[in-house]
């Protein structure tokens, strides 16, 4: 038997699935104004991969901002519990403190030593430091979310972005490269002042545990070198980093 999860994000849909703890298939696919039909879509991408039939599958757990919509579904749980079980394997069944940055927030999580949510903090309020964050300063510089951190890598001298709100951030951008200022140099700062809004909430969740990033934002190398550099601890990415919630919803299944 094997089990499925399904992580129905704002922006993605992700499909894991699991048996004896260890992921078999997956699949990806943008979450449009039809959440059900996109976890649909992501469940019968995966099950073709695997070349394995749904009805052999113990049960389907789904998570994520639109978990409550897929409807085949037999359990439903928040993303907070999805990515600390996902995170506690991954990290070898020890405590961390997991980063995930997402479409349309940030959480952070003090995992504990059984693999539950012990704390944990979200923005979910504003855009700014999230995925939708970056979107709208790819846009700006007619480029993708890779595109805009192969660019910041590039930096020698990144600066400083004074603005915490994503429209005024905007502004400010827009404003520096009419000034000539180097685009890779306003990348960095982007990439910075992202890292610097995530540092403030690990310090209110006061946890020395080490750090697991995931997420859309994981895919990121600029944003975890600046991670690295901001908080000055070592951060681990996974293989997958976006598929750290649904792999855990799968394993909630046995648990």
């Amino acid at each position: 038997m094997f089990s499925i999860g399904i992580d129905i994000g704002s922006v993605a849909t992700k499909c894991a699935l699991v048996k004896d703890g260890s992921l078999i298939a997956s699949s990806i696919v943008k979450t449009g104004s039809d959440t059900e039909r996109s976890a649909e879509q992501a469940l019968s991408e995966a099950l073709k991969s695997a070349q394995i039939k749904e009805a052999d599958a113990a049960l389907v757990i789904s998570t994520g901002y639109g978990r409550r919509t897929f409807k085949r579904a037999g359990k439903a749980i928040t993303e907070i519990s999805a990515v600390a079980c996902g995170a506690y394997v991954l990290y070898g069944k020890k405590s961390c403190l997991v980063i995930d940055v997402g479409g349309q927030d940030t959480k952070i999580v003090d995992v504990g030593k059984t693999g539950q949510a012990a704390d944990f903090l979200m923005n979910d309020k504003c855009a700014a430091g999230t995925g939708r964050f970056l979107e709208m300063m790819s846009s700006v510089f007619e480029t993708d979310l890779e595109g805009l951190s192969e660019l910041a890598l590039k930096s020698g001298n990144p600066v400083v972005i004074n603005s915490t709100c994503s429209v005024f951030a905007e502004s400010e951008v827009v404003s520096l490269i009419s000034h000539s200022i180097k685009r890779e140099d306003i990348a960095a700062g982007l990439f910075n002042a992202i890292a610097t809004r995530i540092d403030s909430m690990i310090k209110q969740i006061g946890c020395a545990n080490p750090i697991l990033f995931c997420g859309g934002g994981a895919k990121s190398a600029a944003l975890w070198k600046s991670l690295k550099r901001i908080t000055g601890r070592e951060i681990a990415v996974p293989e997958n980093p976006q598929f750290v919630a649904a792999y855990g919803a799968a394993l909630l299944c046995s648990y």
